[in-house]
């Protein structure tokens, strides 16, 4: 079963990013200045994610549609990310938000729970 599962992941990542390339989400505008201060507000943000796990691609393209500046941190590629992601967020799982406020920090799972949060906080 793991090989079976791992020969489909090796079939569906290639054609999800492909299809992600051919229709790209269409970010928002906003004023320049309006535009800078979600810029400011999601410095304190990063992605803990896969580049072909489609739950992380549906998070990527809220991130474009919102037209927001999030740091994208491949936790399968880099094993720095992926420790920093099991230590200090509790599991390997992505998509994981990292969120700092205040010098406060929380960790969000879920594409679902992280594209609400996303829509919530920055949605024009």
């Amino acid at each position: 079963m793991k090989y079976f599962m791992r020969a489909i992941r090796a079939v569906l990542g290639p054609l999800i990013l492909l299809w992600d390339k051919a229709f790209p989400a269409k970010p928002i505008t906003r004023e320049p200045a309006a535009q800078g201060e979600v810029d400011e507000a999601a410095q304190g943000l990063k992605l803990y994610q896969f580049l072909a796990c489609p739950f992380c691609v549906t998070v990527r393209r809220q991130m474009k549609r919102l037209a927001l500046p999030i740091e994208t941190r491949d936790a399968k590629r880099c094993e720095e990310w992926r420790e920093e992601l099991l230590s200090e967020g509790g599991s390997p799982k992505v998509p994981c938000l990292r969120i700092e406020e205040a010098g406060n920090v929380s960790w969000l799972y879920q594409s679902k729970a992280i594209n609400e949060y996303l829509e919530q906080r920055f949605a024009a």
